[in-house]
């Protein structure tokens, strides 16, 4: 094949404006089709068929996720050339009010998702330590914990719900900076934190950290990447906020076939693969040191657990 056909079919791929609106949502987030419907106010028989033409062409990806597809922008396995016809594409081809319109319809479709994690938080906070530990077994943590204590380290517990990891690490280390978006998860987490002295508990969001740069020795994701809409952002986020040569410390479940996390539980993902995690944290900046998955434990109900390790020494995911 020539060097000008697959630009000839790039360029007849992206005649629709239908496709170049697609494609303008798939590069900022990762959408379902449903998603993509209420985002263009589009049949679902259209968007397949415009999405079918744009997977085809090499512009998007699909990702099976339970009875679902998730559909992404095919960013990193573009050539430059597709690259910058893109680009010309996006800054010419879409009227600014239907641009508009669209990012706005996004942005509601986006928080949506948000708000279904919020709203099992904001009633499970009561009830969070017995139905994680019915799942997942009453010491899970231990695991997070033996790969952390340092007496002179400075801990960030990143999404730290109701404060056990916490509560648990806190004797042993320097300080403890604990990180939670749900109001009714921190008043929990004060709660049971209230006699000891050396945690922070922050109110914030993990892809905004309220930390500063270069604070942490060591940053831990327990139980947190399945309710993220873009996991990857607060690798990178947890990058910015630990030193140079911190560690981050990842627990959560390998990739699992519970549909019913998604409303019992609020997740976003059905877990993840080495693969997955892999990726993420070098496009963030880390480097992978170790991974494990964890033995069933014969009183959890959940699915399988991962801990994984990873390191930065390069600043490379500084912003």
């Amino acid at each position: 094949m020539s060097a000008v056909a697959p630009m000839i079919f790039w360029m007849q791929s992206l005649s629709d404006p239908t496709r170049s609106r697609l494609l303008r949502l798939l590069e900022r987030s990762e959408l379902s089709v449903a998603e993509m419907c209420t985002t263009l106010q589009l049949p679902q028989s259209t968007v397949s068929r415009h999405l079918k033409v744009l997977v085809d062409d090499g512009w998007a990806y699909a990702r099976r996720e339970g009875a679902s597809n998730w559909y992404r922008m095919n960013s990193q396995e573009m050539p430059a050339s597709q690259k910058r016809l893109w680009s010309v594409v996006r800054g010419h081809s879409i009227a600014e009010p239907t641009a508009e319109q669209d990012d706005a319809r996004l942005e509601q479709v986006l928080e949506a998702r948000r708000s279904k994690s919020q709203n099992f938080f904001s009633t499970a906070a009561g009830k969070w330590d017995r139905l994680r530990g019915d799942l997942f077994g009453p010491r899970l943590d231990a695991w997070a914990i033996a790969a952390a204590l340092d007496t002179n380290s400075v801990i960030g517990d990143l999404g730290c719900g109701t404060g056990m990891i916490s509560h648990t690490i806190a004797p042993w280390v320097e300080h403890v900076i604990a990180v939670d978006s749900s109001t009714a998860m921190l008043q929990a987490a004060r709660k049971r934190l209230k006699e000891i002295d050396n945690v922070d508990l922050r109110k914030g969001e993990l892809t905004s950290l309220p930390i500063d740069d270069d604070t942490l020795t060591t940053a831990m994701l327990v139980l947190v990447l399945p309710y993220l809409t873009a996991p990857q952002q607060v690798f990178a986020e947890a990058g910015r906020v630990t030193k140079r040569k911190g560690r981050l410390i990842i627990l959560d479940m390998m990739p699992h076939d519970r549909a019913e996390y998604r409303d019992e539980l609020g997740h976003s993902w059905m877990g993840f693969s080495k693969e997955q995690i892999a990726s993420w944290l070098t496009e963030s900046g880390w480097t992978m040191e170790r991974w494990m998955v964890l033995p069933p434990d014969p009183e959890a109900k959940g699915t399988q657990i991962f801990v994984t390790t990873a390191s930065r020494s390069d600043g490379s995911n500084r912003r």
